[in-house]
Parts: structure tokens; C-alpha cells; sequence
């Protein structure tokens, strides 16, 4: 006869020493208690090692367990420089001809390549940290860096730049609404009537077109709206650059239009001209980079697009952000030129307005605004589905999906955005303080941060090169962004104080229960 258990011992056999046996039991004691278990609580250690024997080197017919790293992606090279280029493409483009002006020919385009080399730096950041972790998703990174509050603070900044961002679509929706009926009427100037009051126009449209397409349960062909929303942008280059040939300065005296310094009553004779500046500094200049940056925003997207990157590596993917990051900074150039060329100081914030003061019934530009309209209608929808999938997960992250929430979140949100646009006195506020809040925290901090906490120092020693240039690069970022420097800095300290051993006690846990 035998003594089963884990240690047999047959009756026929020498006995153990009691030693042998004491230093036995002490020895799986330890085992259990590295392992967080106990005796008493029904958990044995060897025990479980056994059962899980599978995942022992020498077992070679085990099931390898597939990733999301292992994903084969189906979308080409082009198509995928497609997609990233309608990321960057958005309603920023109409607010850098406002920005020229206010800086200069000169200072503007080196504003513009810096913040662009930044972008584009800042992409090969955020890859370098995913290649390490296998994370293609922007929170995840924040998660993996910095646990919880990384990925809260992500999701934070990611909402608050996409609540700007439709903002933005619905005060176009705001300014150009009315001028699109009054083109219709056949009125010259605005006549008060409420149909041709935007404020009232965009709570009808949020009610009648927005909230109705937000309340899908899957995007379905909104997606297809980003392509289209590209392609009107692409319209209104060409557009702007036609009318730059095609109009006759304003302010020229020869050309008998001096009439016009009457629709732009906050400048007077000496500011309205027909020279262009090379270099200015004024009182708006502050808005520059802020707009800049605002346009340039598409790195939560860079990871995605990277997961769908047919035969995708770092390098390839490098090439699909350089190219288009080199293209919007093609099409923002000439818009930007040609649209202060056009109007010089008296161009406006939101660039296609500012043709109203020229001819209200411009066939050429009401097809435009058309364009424009029905581009940035739909895709307040698109946008509006990331920001409810946040919320979810920062409150509801164990729900499953219930209608009643579905709808609460997406007409609350819709309400606040409401709210936000009828208050808002002008589109560069707009553009000013989520450019100088959200925006340089997705292009410069978060990367910068991400790629320090992430890439480990045998690969990249803190004393580095490249680890002492992310070490500035967030600062750089809290520079353009006075509005909420104190705030992110705080956030940023706590977060950088965050420990790593409960992490590690937790993954400890979990390889323990299998």
C-alpha cells in the first residue's frame, strides 16, 4: 500500500527523515504563499502546476494563443495614406488664412513646418512605443505607461478635443446655414427672420439630421463620410485659388471698390490694403499655433490606421504619416496664401464667410458652402461615436450596451455642444483653446511621455538622445498651451508618481490563477 498525495510514500519503504519532510512542507508553504494562496482557502501549488502543464516549453502541440498584434491588415499603402489624411483634414483649414494674417508670409510657414516636423516626430514616438508593447490603440499606450489614470487622462484629452472639433462643424453650420438660405431667397443682406438665424439653425439640424444618425448603433456609411468631407475641402482649395484671379482686390482705389471697407467696420483705411506682410506681430498673432495645431491633430487614428497597414512595420508605417502629414501641409499652405492674398488683413477667422462680403450670391461659393454644409453635418455623428465610447468606458466600463444609455449620452452631448456653439462669440475661440489645451497634449506631451515610460532604458538609456528630446517635447507642449498648463502639469506629476509594484503585485496574481 501507498500514501497518495504529493508526497507517496510506501509503508515498505525507509522512512523520510522528519527534516526532509519539515523542509518539504516549508518549501510548498512558500509556493503558496508567492503565489497569494493559501492551504486553507483550498489552493494548491503544485497542484496547480501540474494541471497547467501545458504550458511547459517541452509541450509543442499546445494552441498558440493569437494576439492583437497578430492581426493581418488588408489596407493598402495608398488607401491608408487616404484615410490618415482625412484624420488631419478638418475644419482647421479655414481658420490658417486668419492665421497668416496675423503673422506674417515668413513667420507663418515656419510655424507651419515645425509644427508639422513635430507632428510627424511625435508619430514615429507613439509607433516606437507600440512596436515595444504590442498596443496599437492610443488609451491602451496610456494604460500600459501609467495604469488607470493613463488611460483616463487620455480618454479625457481625446474627448475634449473631439467635443472641440464638433464645435467647430456646428458653428460652420452656424455661420454659413443662413447664408445659404438667404442665397436661396435671393437676399443681398440678412433681414432678421429666424430661418435665417444660425443659432436657431443648428438646434433644427442637431434635432433633425445629427441626433437621429448619432443614435445608430454602429457607424454603418457614416464612415464613408470622412472621404467625401476630403473632397469638399479639396473643392475649396480650388476654389479660393480661382477666386484669387478672379477677384480684383477690395481696397484697390483703381478698381473702384472702395465701397468695400463698409463690411469690415472693425478695420479702417490704413489696415485694409492690398500689400501683403511679410512679417507682422499683433494682438491675435497668439492664435497662430493653437489653429496650427488644431489642423494638424490626427494621432489617435495613427494607431488604428496602423493595425489596418497591409505587411505593416514601423517603417511603412513612418512613410503613410510622412506623406500625408507632407500633402495637408501642401493643401493648408495654399489655402493659407491664397486666401490672405485675397482679402490681406480683412480676412476672417472662418475663411469662407469672409466671401459673403463680396457677393452674397456667388454661384461658385454657394456650391462650397453647400459642400462644406453637408460634409460637416455628417460628420458630427462620425466624430460624436469615439466620445460616447469613451464616456462608456471611463463610467460604464462592465455594462453591456443598454438603448436607454445609448441615447441619454448622445443627446446630452449633443445639448452641451449646442450650448457651447450659441455662446461662443467667434470660430477662433474655437480654435484657440482647444489648440492650446487638447491639441499640443495629443501632438507633444502624451507621445513624448508614453515613449519615455514605455521603451525601456536597455534600449534607450534616459541620458540618450532620444529620450533627452522627449524630455523636452512635452514642455515644448506645455508652452502652447497657457490655458492649461497648471492643470496638465499637475495631472502629469501625479500621474508620473504613479508606482509600478501594485501593477506588478496584480500580474503576479493573475499568472498565479492561470
Amino acid at each position: 500500500k501507498t500514501i497518495s498525495g504529493p508526497f507517496q510514500v510506501s509503508k515498505t519503504s525507509p522512512p523520510f527523515n522528519q527534516n526532509q519532510i519539515n523542509l518539504s512542507k516549508l518549501n510548498k508553504m512558500e509556493l503558496q504563499k508567492m503565489n497569494g494562496h493559501s492551504r486553507d482557502d483550498g489552493f494548491d501549488a503544485v497542484e496547480a502546476m501540474e494541471e497547467h502543464s501545458e504550458f511547459l516549453p517541452h509541450k509543442t502541440d499546445a494552441k498558440k494563443e493569437v494576439h492583437f498584434t497578430d492581426f493581418e491588415g488588408k489596407t493598402s499603402f495608398g488607401m491608408s495614406i487616404f484615410n490618415l489624411s482625412n484624420a488631419i483634414m478638418g475644419s482647421g483649414i479655414l481658420g490658417l488664412a486668419y492665421a497668416m494674417s496675423n503673422t506674417g508670409i515668413i513667420l507663418f510657414i515656419i510655424l507651419l513646418t515645425c509644427i508639422a516636423l513635430l507632428s510627424a516626430y511625435s508619430i514615429h514616438l507613439l509607433l516606437k512605443s507600440a512596436g515595444v508593447v504590442g498596443i496599437r490603440v492610443y488609451e491602451q499606450l496610456g494604460n500600459r505607461a501609467f495604469g488607470s489614470p493613463g488611460k483616463i487622462l487620455a480618454a479625457i484629452i481625446i474627448t475634449v478635443h473631439n467635443i472641440g472639433a464638433m464645435s467647430s462643424y456646428l458653428y460652420i453650420v452656424k455661420s454659413e446655414l443662413p447664408l445659404v438660405i438667404q442665397a436661396f431667397l435671393g437676399k443681398h443682406d440678412n433681414t432678421g427672420e429666424w430661418f435665417l438665424n444660425g443659432n436657431y439653425l443648428i438646434i433644427i439640424v442637431s434635432g433633425v439630421i445629427i441626433l437621429p444618425l448619432a443614435l445608430m448603433k454602429r457607424l454603418g456609411y457614416l464612415g464613408y463620410t470622412s472621404g467625401f468631407s476630403l473632397s469638399c475641402m479639396v473643392f475649396f482649395l480650388l476654389s479660393v485659388i480661382y477666386k484669387k484671379f478672379n477677384l480684383p482686390c477690395l481696397f484697390d482705389s483703381t478698381n473702384n471698390t472702395t465701397s468695400a471697407y463698409k463690411e469690415f467696420p472693425g478695420f479702417n483705411e490704413t489696415d485694409l490694403t492690398c500689400e501683403a506682410k511679410l512679417f507682422t506681430i499683433n494682438s491675435e498673432a497668439a492664435y497662430t499655433i493653437p489653429i496650427i495645431a488644431f489642423a494638424f491633430v490626427c494621432h489617435p487614428e495613427v494607431l488604428p490606421i496602423y493595425t489596418e497597414l497591409r505587411n505593416a512595420n514601423m517603417k511603412r508605417m513612418q512613410a503613410v504619416a510622412n506623406v500625408s502629414i507632407l500633402a495637408m501641409f501642401v493643401m493648408y499652405l495654399l489655402t493659407a496664401i491664397f486666401g490672405y492674398l485675397t482679402f490681406y488683413a480683412g480676412v476672417e477667422a472662418e475663411l469662407l464667410h469672409t466671401y459673403s462680403h463680396v457677393d452674397p450670391l456667388d454661384v461658385l461659393i454657394l456650391c462650397v458652402r453647400l459642400a462644406v454644409l453637408v460634409a460637416v453635418t455628417l460628420t458630427v455623428p462620425v466624430v460624436l461615436f469615439p466620445i460616447r465610447r469613451a464616456v462608456l468606458q471611463i463610467f460604464f466600463p462592465d455594462k453591456p450596451f443598454h438603448w436607454a444609455r445609448h441615447i441619454i449620452i448622445a443627446f446630452c452631448l449633443i445639448f452641451v455642444v449646442n450650448l457651447l456653439v450659441i455662446f461662443v462669440p467667434s470660430i477662433k475661440d474655437i480654435f484657440g483653446i482647444i489648440g492650446a489645451t487638447s491639441a499640443p497634449s495629443l501632438i507633444f506631451i502624451l507621445p513624448a511621455i508614453f515613449y519615455i515610460r514605455i521603451v525601456p532604458e536597455d534600449q534607450e538609456p534616459l541620458k540618450s538622445r532620444p529620450k533627452i528630446q522627449e524630455n523636452v517635447l512635452p514642455f515644448d507642449g506645455t508652452e502652447t498651451c497657457p490655458v492649461a498648463e497648471e492643470g496638465t502639469q499637475d495631472v502629469m506629476k501625479r500621474v508620473l508618481t504613479e508606482s509600478a509594484l501594485p501593477q506588478l503585485k496584480a500580474s503576479v496574481k493573475m499568472v498565479a490563477k492561470g
